[in-house]
């Protein structure tokens, strides 16, 4: 199962919630009780891999300092931009009219080709009539793989100095989860065999929308302030359009007292999953790239709470889900034999 970790805007305590609750979650497979959330055991057939935790914001990646993996392995992404051999040029103009971006074009007799225009489609190598254009790469930056010392891999990218676009590497960070295609599998099924902690870009633009694509479950961090409510509506309203299912972590709470965030919930039917308290001790802790469940017992409380709330949430969406399909599959059925009675 695929887990997102987003927000509507930067320093919610995104990252934060990511990496503690990927902690929390390996820490709680490995333990030798049984784990029970709502009638739901979690028994993964191999315990040591059941977590990993992806960091797709690649444009400013923080998670592995506080996971400080180990044996990071390092390897250059590039993607696909044209490149033109003038031999076979004859300037018929076909590359430019299907490029809606304007990454080739022609001036006179030149063609001429802007790299960070192009978003790789491969349209005018196809269109080409004479073969002149082939695959050439542009680099977008580094992937990278690491082993955290609390049982779980940690992949993240890292996007070149200069470069415009995130999302192609953002997609190739992806590729490696290693858990299914997310809501395309059986959840059910899925969900003792692997957990996937994502950590988003902030934002509702193509980087956050690439990466919560295909997502199980949103976990969407918010604060209690005017701008905080304001972009975790955008985040909503972007997750509805995906159709992943959703619940909120209020980070920095003003201890139980209910804000305009829970107003805000209770007026969309969005669960709050938890409330992390303000807590100035966790502020330090946090600059210092530490974790919190480590460090503070009532946070490695909250944080399990958490977990186990996610899973029972999914699982429940899954029987949903399934029953939903099977309703509409025997009343298709029993339409369809009523036809043929008919006729």
């Amino acid at each position: 199962m695929i887990v997102t970790v987003a927000s509507g805007k930067g320093g919610t305590g995104k990252t934060t919630v990511a990496v503690n609750l990927a902690v929390t979650a390996a820490e709680a497979i490995t333990r030798t009780e049984t784990i029970k959330a709502t009638q739901l055991v979690i028994a993964p057939e191999n315990p040591e891999n059941f977590v990993e935790l992806i960091d797709c914001d690649v444009e400013e990646p923080n998670a592995h300092l506080f996971v400080k993996p180990q044996n990071v392995v390092k390897q250059e992404i590039s993607t696909m931009v044209p490149a033109v051999d003038m031999a076979l040029c004859t300037f018929c103009g076909e590359c430019e009219k299907i490029c809606r971006f304007s990454a080739i074009t022609m001036i006179a007799k030149k063609i001429m080709i802007f790299p960070e225009m192009c978003h790789s489609c491969k349209g005018c190598v196809m269109v080409c009539p004479t073969g002149a254009i082939k695959e050439g790469a542009r680099v977008l930056g580094s992937l990278l793989t690491g082993q955290s010392s609390h049982g779980f891999n940690l992949t993240w990218g890292e996007l070149r100095v200069g470069e415009a676009m995130s999302p192609p590497l953002i997609k190739q960070v992806k590729k490696t989860i290693t858990c299914g295609s997310g809501r395309s599998n059986s959840i059910s099924e899925d969900i003792n065999n692997k957990l996937s902690i994502v950590d988003a870009p902030p934002g509702t633009s193509c980087p956050a929308v690439t990466t919560l694509r295909g997502s199980d479950f949103a976990l969407l961090v918010a604060e209690e302030t005017p701008f905080g409510l304001n972009d975790l509506a955008l985040t909503v309203e972007a997750l509805k359009k995906l159709g992943v299912p959703m619940g909120i972590v209020i980070n920095r709470a003003d201890n139980d007292q209910k804000g305009i965030i829970d107003d805000y919930a209770e007026k969309e039917n969005i669960e709050i999953m938890q409330r992390i308290p303000f807590s100035r001790e966790a502020a330090k802790i946090c600059s210092k790239g530490l974790l919190l469940v480590n460090e503070l017992p009532e946070m490695k409380q909250c944080f399990k709470e958490l977990y186990l709330k996610i899973v029972s949430r999914i699982t429940q969406n899954a029987k949903e889900s399934k029953y939903k399909k099977t309703s509409t599959k025997t009343a298709t059925s029993s339409s369809d034999n009523s036809i043929v009675g008919r006729s």
